[in-house]
């Protein structure tokens, strides 16, 4: 059954029952459920290939991503993915991750809009300065960043807090008397890290206290850098009293590395992650600074880059989220 034969078979023209399949709103209801009706019945089937030429789409949306090798092990990722890809669903469209190494990582975003190939984009982990942004924003290529930037033009964004996320964080520790507080970073080239740096100095100088420079470590996005660094705090003398991880890959490392250091966390240290901490092997219920709704956040997301295909403004697809502090075993008040 080919589409001429469909049209035949209700008495309309090719042009009426490609618009009502393809979800034309000139198109009554009525009509359209007529033909969705008798497609279903024939066993109707569009050809992908014809379709895309026909409406200039591919029904694909996608994300060009730089995988780290935690990341098909990292629930966080494959729930937001989950969502994504259940909006899609509804809609007969996929939803593809292209894995590169970081050296590729331009020259795919290139040849994917040269191409076409994708109808929008998914841009993942964004730097302060980024290059992807802002080369599809003078492209004009439907995308949504997962994450903000500092860039000029209006773009579309979903991101969390992260300003307020560490702001409670560390309120909770300063009112446990904590003083000599550590932060454990991603790489400060990407801008929730660099956000979440900055709102951790800034409310350790609203509470009238510095934070010793060895405290602060960076560049660590996995499980063994979060364990490294752990190990580098120890040694310290005096060593902090409480530890702040912006990132759940590298706090999963961090509880590893105080349980092996043989550390009772929530009485000799504190700690609190940014993250789900599902990942851990520890039977330990961990403080965590939660983006509540992962899937939810995906699903969004993806209605959002729907959105900015169908031309709404960039400027009015930019989200803002609220994580929350839920308080588990690892805090406590400071010991002396």
């Amino acid at each position: 059954m080919n589409l001429k034969s469909l049209a035949d078979k209700l008495g309309m023209s090719k042009t009426t029952v490609s618009r009502a399949l393809n979800g034309y709103p000139e198109v009554s209801e009525l009509t359209r459920e007529r033909v969705l009706r008798a497609a279903r019945e024939s066993g109707y089937e569009a050809n992908p290939m014809a379709r895309s030429l026909a409406v200039g789409r591919s029904n694909v949306l996608g994300t060009i991503y730089p995988l780290l090798p935690a990341d098909l092990g990292d629930s966080m990722f494959l729930e937001v993915v989950g969502g994504m890809s259940e909006v899609l669903e509804q809609k007969r469209m996929n939803f593809i991750i292209a894995p590169v190494s970081p050296a590729n990582e331009m020259p795919s975003y290139e040849q994917m809009v040269r191409g076409r190939r994708v109808d929008g984009l998914v841009v993942s982990r964004t730097l302060v300065h980024d290059e992807r942004i802002a080369y599809l924003a003078r492209a004009g290529f439907p995308f949504i960043a997962h994450g903000r930037t500092q860039l000029d033009a209006p773009y579309a964004w979903f991101d969390y807090d992260n300003e307020a996320g560490i702001r409670m964080a560390l309120e909770r520790l300063l009112s446990l008397g904590h003083q000599r507080i550590a932060m454990i970073s991603a790489p400060l080239a990407m801008n929730f890290a660099a956000q979440r740096r900055a709102s951790f100095l800034a409310t350790l100088a609203g509470a009238r206290l510095s934070s010793d420079p060895r405290h602060l470590v960076d560049d660590c996005i996995d499980r063994r850098a979060g364990h490294a660094a752990v190990q580098t705090l120890l040694g310290m003398t005096p060593r902090p009293t409480a530890i702040v991880v912006d990132n759940h890959l590298a706090g999963v490392g961090a509880v590893r590395a105080l349980l092996d250091a043989g550390i009772a966390i929530g009485k000799d240290i504190s700690l609190i992650v940014w993250g789900s901490m599902a990942d851990t092997l520890a039977d330990i219920d961990v403080t965590t600074i939660d983006q509540p709704n992962a899937r939810a956040a995906g699903a969004k997301m993806a209605d959002m880059l729907l959105a900015r295909i169908n031309g709404k403004p960039a400027a009015s697809l930019q989200e803002l989220w609220q994580p929350a502090l839920l308080t588990g075993a690892t805090t406590g008040p400071v010991v002396s």
